[in-house]
């Protein structure tokens, strides 16, 4: 498996990826690491990559979780466009909003569409219009955890809505043991870790607690940062799975992409025919549910996070890039524009599967190649 994963990475930053079919949904990637790809200074095809008149220099803040993605984009559109530089800083969701919104930066990345009041302040950049979401990388947060002798657990919302409550203190439960008959669950303390910074994974993991769960959820507000009283905190979602690898006793939510031995992934009772693990298949199925609900040029989609469809993994994200509609800068415009042309092409988006992130749907994709096409 390590072979095959460092061949695919190869092959990711050598740009050589086959374009065949629809495209395929992978699990999410990293929400603090930077650096895709293995390494290689190669990039993609001559011809995959149009630089058209894009020179400069780009810089970009926003979700640390497409950072290894954009990473990985960048290395191969900028060893075709040699006269273009990228700088995503990867800074978080709402570092990325706030310098998008001061001038700061061409584009922004967030884990969350822009709020009303975000769109408006944007509009003092936007010369003449305002800053718009494109939907552009995608995937599931996995719930891990820590517990010896338990290799497949199985929780509902119910479950892990009191467990990060604090209302399930103990792994043997009886509504734990309920969902588990089979399995031998000692009583270790457990150990609920949750993002001490704001951050588009825990609005995504409290939003599916709010829909699945809302008489225990149903009391929070939501959003980036963590409303519920007691559990531990660490700061991104790589403090997360650290926390949970050396914790006995430990659950925690993070980009599939952390879910790596010690850790377990927890299978999710959706009220479907069979319980669902964070993958690329849970992935396609669940983003293939979402609706598009911006308005105008704006592509905001809405995920059905109580979705019970058989094999659609319900905790997924979804990462917009942030421009103006009209008045982006003139200096920057034709990098930007060509960079998120590539990245939102097919080339791009199916280089996604090969780090463990998630690309668009086609029927949504193309709507984002269309709006890319018409910024100004």
């Amino acid at each position: 498996m390590k072979l095959q994963r460092k061949n695919r990475l190869r092959a990711l930053s050598l740009g050589a990826v086959a374009v065949s079919g629809a495209l395929a949904l992978t699990a999410c990637g990293s929400d603090d690491t930077g650096g895709g790809g293995d390494g290689g200074t190669q990039a993609a095809p001559a011809g995959n990559i149009k630089c058209d008149d894009a020179k400069g220099q780009l810089l970009a803040d926003g979700s640390s979780a497409q950072k290894n993605a954009i990473d990985a984009w960048v290395k191969a559109f900028t060893a075709e466009c040699s006269g273009v530089q990228i700088n995503y800083k990867g800074g978080g969701s709402g570092a990325g909003v706030t310098a998008f919104n001061q001038g700061q930066v061409a584009f922004a990345g967030s884990d969350s569409a822009l709020k009303p009041e975000e769109v408006t302040a944007s509009k003092k950049t936007c010369s003449g219009g305002q800053g718009i979401d494109l939907p552009m990388v995608g995937g599931p947060i996995a719930v891990g955890y820590k517990l010896s002798g338990v290799d497949d657990l199985v929780l509902n919302a119910e479950t892990l809505a009191k467990i990060f409550d604090s209302k399930i203190t103990k792994w043997n439960d009886p509504a734990i043991q309920k969902l588990n008959p089979d399995a031998k669950l000692p009583s270790t303390k457990i150990q609920a870790f949750h993002r001490s910074d704001e951050s588009g994974t825990t609005d995504n993991f409290t939003k599916y607690l709010k829909a699945q769960a809302p008489d225990v959820w149903g009391k929070y507000e939501g959003g980036k940062a963590w409303e519920a009283k007691g559990g531990q905190s660490a700061s991104g979602s790589s403090g997360v799975a650290q926390q949970v690898t050396q914790t006995e006793g430990a659950i925690g939510y993070f980009e599939l992409s952390y879910a790596k031995d010690p850790i377990q992934k927890v299978k999710l009772d959706t009220g479907a025919d069979a319980p669902v693990e964070a993958s690329v298949d849970g992935a396609t199925k669940a983003i293939a549910d979402a609706k598009v609900v911006g308005t105008g040029k704006d592509l905001a989609l809405e995920l059905n996070y109580a979705t019970k469809a058989a094999g659609a993994y319900p905790i997924t994200l979804v990462t917009y890039e942030i421009v103006c509609d009209k008045g982006n800068k003139a200096d920057t415009l034709p990098a930007t524009k060509a960079f998120l042309t590539y990245i939102a092409s097919e080339d791009g988006q199916k280089a996604l599967a090969d780090i463990d992130y998630a690309p668009i749907p086609e029927e949504i994709i193309a709507k984002v190649r269309t709006t890319i096409s018409g910024l100004s």
